[in-house]
């Protein structure tokens, strides 16, 4: 499979390589957020990638979503909005710096696009293996300068937080992230990242229960959650209208 890079040109590559950037400041724009604003509010932002998507695959990919894909898009990024209001709407002195996080979660938010994207565009030619080997790759190495440029704490690390990092390499990237760049091979981007809408609501259920954050939502964001749910049920393409694979 590792021959398939010869297929790629100059273009092909940077592409590839571009898009393992863009998931690094995907990582590290979201993740500083949430030094600065709420769980349930960063991820709710960080998650607009779909309107970002949608509108962009159908000008570079030609692949547009129809008029019930939008529907049910717009359908869950009114859940999504419902789930950030109480933020969106909070002051006090906290308030300048809920600004800060929240447009680093936005701006998470636009680099997650354009990875997906990349990845839409390339599956076509490179089967997964290749391909996440060329984006993780470039994505570890911009981590690294980033952690040196932001004299970020490399090690040592406690066995606890070595624990935390496996997990997150299990579950949310080989398992996650490896797991959308596979099906960004037969489904458009747009329909691919829509799932991800369902991350604020397990998200902000998760830090409700969690002994160390305890943000207990308010009633407005389960009924986003809600409705983020039903809008990805009405947004994900039927088995009959699947497209075939990237070219």
């Amino acid at each position: 499979g590792w021959r398939q890079w010869r297929r790629l040109d100059r273009q092909g590559m940077g592409l590839a390589l571009g898009a393992g950037v863009m998931l690094a400041l995907h990582f590290w724009s979201w993740n500083t957020s949430l030094s600065h604003t709420t769980v349930a509010a960063s991820v709710v932002l960080v998650n607009t990638q779909p309107l970002l998507i949608a509108a962009l695959s159908a000008y570079w990919l030609r692949e547009a979503p129809t008029r019930t894909q939008w529907a049910g898009i717009a359908l869950a990024m009114g859940g999504a909005a419902a789930i950030v209001l109480p933020d969106l709407i909070g002051s006090g002195a906290d308030a300048p710096r809920a600004l800060l996080g929240n447009a680093l979660a936005l701006a998470g938010a636009a680099t997650a696009a354009l990875y997906y994207l990349s990845g839409r565009r390339l599956r076509g030619t490179l089967d997964l293996w290749p391909y996440v080997a060329l984006v993780y790759g470039a994505c570890l190495i911009t981590l690294i300068i980033i952690a040196i440029a932001t004299r970020a704490p490399l090690l040592p690390q406690p066995p606890r937080e070595w624990l935390i990092f496996a997990a997150l390499a299990i579950g949310p990237m080989m398992l996650g992230h490896t797991g959308m760049n596979w099906a960004l091979r037969y489904l458009p981007a747009f329909s691919v990242n829509l799932t991800t809408l369902a991350e604020p609501l397990g998200a902000t259920l998760l830090a409700a229960a969690l002994p160390g954050i305890r943000e207990v939502p308010p009633l407005v964001t389960l009924g986003g959650g809600a409705l983020v749910l039903i809008g990805i049920f009405i947004a994900l393409p039927r088995p009959t209208e699947a497209p075939a694979r990237a070219r």
